[in-house]
């Protein structure tokens, strides 16, 4: 990229961390400023879910450190991580945190930021495309359509404890929330559908899950919330992966332009459960 799209941007100073989000995998989602502070970083401190080609857009003889947590196996206390962009700072590094997806979005960036703030080491936060509207779009799930929905709700499918969140109001959501994007939620799956459809949503609702969103790697399940547990055994779903519910799934017959691309004939429209007619 040339110096020209970098020149009015701000520099990764000495002694400061950068909180940057990754996007949900594809290096060309990348915004101009994480692509920068990857130039600039003396050490790239990244988590599990950033694709291994953003890294390589890092600067040479930049230090790359994994600090990567995921779910039920072995990784570092986030209380750990946030002290060690201290540390790094505080050594005079110009330090680079690169989450995938968005810092602010169940990326634990505001811990991360307020240790930061604690110890009075300067940041910047650079968001980035979050994988349950990024990811999503590359799958042909369009998060909002003005003839399917006005409102969409993001969640998360477990807590800290690795638990399905007691905080959550699933008859409330279920009622009111027309499409509903969920992170982390693979293992409690089968739980949070009948959650779901105890709150009444019907058994036959559409529900995708988008594995490994925006890589070479991505798969697509389309199913249905009463036969997604079932679904995600016998396909052998497995994280990451982004799960939507509603009727916006349908759009995917219409909307999947990777499929397209790769020879699929797209649907020109199709008859919505609501009974609205939109592309499908």
């Amino acid at each position: 990229m040339s110096d020209t799209a970098f020149s009015s941007l701000p520099t990764l100073e000495p002694g400061s961390v950068w909180l940057v989000g990754a996007g949900p995998g594809d290096p060309g989602l990348l915004t101009l400023l994480a692509a920068k502070g990857l130039a600039e970083a003396d050490i790239v401190v990244h988590d599990a879910l950033v694709n291994e080609e953003c890294l390589k857009l890092a600067r040479p003889g930049a230090a790359l450190e994994y600090a990567g947590k995921r779910g039920g196996k072995p990784s570092a206390k986030q209380r750990d991580i946030s002290l060690r962009l201290v540390e790094l700072a505080r050594a005079g590094q110009r330090v680079l945190r690169l989450k995938g997806g968005d810092p602010f979005v169940f990326g634990r960036g505001g811990e991360e930021a307020l240790t930061l703030v604690e110890h009075n080491i300067p940041f910047r936060i650079v968001p980035g495309i979050t994988a349950g509207i990024g990811g999503l779009a590359y799958a042909g799930i369009p998060v909002t359509h003005r003839d399917v929905n006005h409102a969409v709700t993001f969640l998360t499918g477990h807590d800290s404890s690795g638990v399905v969140p007691d905080a959550i109001n699933w008859q409330a959501i279920g009622q009111g929330s027309p499409v509903i994007v969920m992170y982390m939620a693979i293992k409690h799956i089968g739980q949070i559908s009948a959650n779901l459809i105890a709150a009444g949503r019907s058994p036959d609702e559409p529900v995708a899950f988008v594995c490994n969103a925006a890589t070479a790697a991505q798969r697509v399940l389309e199913t249905t919330l009463g036969e997604a547990q079932a679904a995600v055994a016998a396909f052998g779903i497995e994280p990451p992966a982004i799960v939507v519910v509603g009727e916006v799934v349908r759009l995917r017959s219409s909307l999947d332009w990777l499929g397209a691309l790769a020879g699929r004939r797209l649907q020109p429209e199709a008859q919505t459960a609501r009974g609205r007619r939109v592309p499908a």
